[in-house]
């Protein structure tokens, strides 16, 4: 059975010592979030992930969930699971205090986040939606739409979704069909099927609310035309509780290749009640602020799920014994040695570790600059915080998941065949993994944001804004004598990053498939210059927190290993690029 230990020691590093967490108790409203309390909030979160969620991974993977005449009923414990989440105020963690909530900021859910992707994905997607219901209605939804709803989804005491693709509508959300029409006393009346709906029902909760996207009688065609709508499973009483059945079924349940503990589920809506968030053929401006943070959260299950699998390879590459080393045994009196003495084990592992830290900071920098973005007094920096948030959110999405695609199945190599078992556990973190390179925008489609609509936007303001914060700090790391090295390489890698953005702009003038074609790998690329920054401000740290000690010099050789062995795909993917589209589309249709 895999274990799993919330990476305490290497969260602290990344928040106080590189991101200086503290400073957000400055900001207004968070006086009281000083870098001790959130400390002290995430080791709480961490017993809850260890003792109580991890435990029900495994288990609630081979149980998976049971569908009956429209009811859904979750693996054995989930319920005590969500029990013990909801008694310990997570729900509330970062909501406003006006509806409940603790305010605590962003970030603090961020790590959360991570550790109950590592614990366990399938029950991390029950609270997950409902996070990011908040978020849209506390921004979109109208007072008496917030006071019907809030309270309850940030106590934990309903659950939320978002329900947006239909059955013949994936992406082109243009092509929906669901509708909605007016029932006379402020209320619609919303018809249509919904499918892939996340925790669209469940027995953890009492009452669920959809948000859900459809059209009006009146509505023009295509995205310019879809509403938002807060529809609940069970309509709420004027005492705020759970009343009578709402027009919401659950059609079926998906059998999926992972996350088998989450329901997947078709949703029906006949004449359900529902009301309007936001401005009529608004709903995909209120639908982004959800997905943008649900984005976010799908790149930390790329994230947690390469912890956990990089956890649980150690481990087994500490103890496994499996030939000899090519120095010579150790030690000399055993019949083998362990399987982490041997270079291409130590390959993998390296890797595991090398993107996985840099990730982690990437991503935690992130979730610092939505707190900034919404809190900070100088409007300049607030400025500065969105554009970097909206640049960098498709790059954590698809980086993030690729790139823990890859650290699973990495993990699962370092088991041999034993890895392909599956009492060993990692297999499910393999299937688990898959799922978020597709869902809340393909990394297709993340790629096609990055390079289609962010790299040009404003004649490229995003991109260098991103420029100049990266380019300051290799120019102070260079003046470190042990840093100069690997500073300057990454900046050879980020001057390759600007000379490729440039010929793909150019290009695209003249060929419009040209964005596509260099899209995916583009997007790589921008993912691994960016975490060699990261790794050359964490090393930059740690040389001067420390001053050479061991978890100094642990830091520089990671660093050392990143820049040194994977940063180098990038020269790779600029000769990729630069072959351009012709090499992607010059096959006719008919020849495949």
């Amino acid at each position: 059975m895999p274990t799993y230990k919330a990476p305490l020691t290497d969260i602290r590093f990344v928040l106080e010592d590189l991101l200086d967490v503290g400073q957000l108790a400055a900001l207004p409203g968070y006086a009281d979030a000083t870098a001790d309390v959130l400390t002290a909030v995430i080791e709480e979160g961490a017993k809850l992930c260890e003792e109580v969620l991890a435990p029900l991974n495994q288990s609630g993977d081979a149980e998976g969930c049971h569908y009956e005449n429209g009811v859904v009923r979750t693996p054995r414990g989930f319920r005590e699971g969500y029990d013990a989440y909801r008694q310990g105020g997570w729900p509330a963690m970062v909501a406003p205090p006006e509806f409940g909530g603790q305010g605590l900021p962003h970030i603090s859910h961020v790590v959360l986040d991570e550790m109950l992707c590592s614990a366990n994905l399938s029950f991390s997607m029950y609270p997950l939606l409902a996070h990011g219901s908040v978020g849209a209605l506390a921004r979109w939804g109208d007072e008496e739409v917030k006071q019907r709803f809030l309270p309850r989804l940030v106590d934990g005491s309903w659950t939320g979704t978002m329900c947006l693709t239909e059955p013949h509508a994936g992406t082109d959300l243009g092509l929906i069909r669901t509708r909605a029409v007016p029932a006379g006393d402020g209320a619609y009346l919303v018809t249509g099927t919904k499918i892939f709906i996340s925790a669209g029902e469940h027995d953890l909760t009492d009452n669920i609310v959809h948000l859900v996207l459809a059209r009006l009688p009146d509505a023009p065609p295509g995205t310019k035309g879809i509403s938002m709508f807060v529809v609940p499973k069970r309509l709420p009483t004027d005492e705020g509780l759970p009343g009578s059945p709402n027009g919401v079924v659950c059609g079926s349940i998906e059998h999926k290749m992972g996350i088998k503990a989450n329901a997947t589920c078709v949703m029906n809506f006949e004449n359900a009640r529902g009301w309007l968030v936001g401005a009529p053929h608004k709903g995909m401006r209120a639908m982004f602020t959800m997905m943008n943070g649900a984005r976010l959260g799908v790149g930390m299950q790329g994230l947690g799920l390469a912890e956990v699998s990089y956890q649980n390879a150690v481990a087994y590459a500490r103890e496994r014994l499996q030939g000899r080393a090519a120095r010579g045994p150790t030690p000399p009196n055993a019949e083998a040695d362990p399987i982490i003495v041997h270079p291409d084990v130590r390959r993998m592992l390296m890797t595991m570790k090398a993107y996985i830290e840099g990730m982690r900071a990437l991503a935690y920098w992130v979730g610092m600059l939505i707190d900034i973005e919404e809190r900070h007094p100088d409007v300049a920096k607030r400025e500065e915080a969105t554009d970097l948030v909206a640049l960098m959110t498709p790059v954590i999405k698809a980086f993030c998941t690729d790139v823990g695609f890859e650290i699973t199945n990495l993990a699962l190599q370092c088991f041999g065949g034993h890895g392909y078992i599956r009492e060993y556990g990692v297999e499910q973190f393999v299937r688990d993994a898959r799922i978020a390179q597709i869902y809340e925008g393909t990394n297709g489609v993340q790629a096609m944001d990055l390079l289609g609509r962010k790299v040009p936007d404003d004649n490229g303001r995003l991109v260098k804004r991103f420029l100049g914060v990266a380019e300051r700090d290799l120019a102070e790391a260079a003046k470190v004598p042990t840093l100069r090295v690997m500073a300057e390489r990454v900046h050879d890698a980020l001057q390759t990053l600007v000379q490729i953005t440039g010929t793909v702009m150019a290009r695209a003038e003249r060929d419009p498939d040209e964005i596509g074609a260099a899209a995916a790998d583009y997007l790589r690329m921008f993912g691994l210059v960016a975490t060699g920054w990261m790794w050359i401000r964490m090393a930059s740290v740690a040389v001067a927190k420390s001053g050479g000690g061991a978890a100094s010099e642990s830091k520089v050789d990671t660093a050392t290993f990143y820049v040194m062995k994977l940063l180098p795909q990038v020269h790779a993917l600029a000769a990729q690029i630069e072959a351009g589209a012709d090499p992607v589309m010059a096959l006719d249709a008919a020849a495949f």
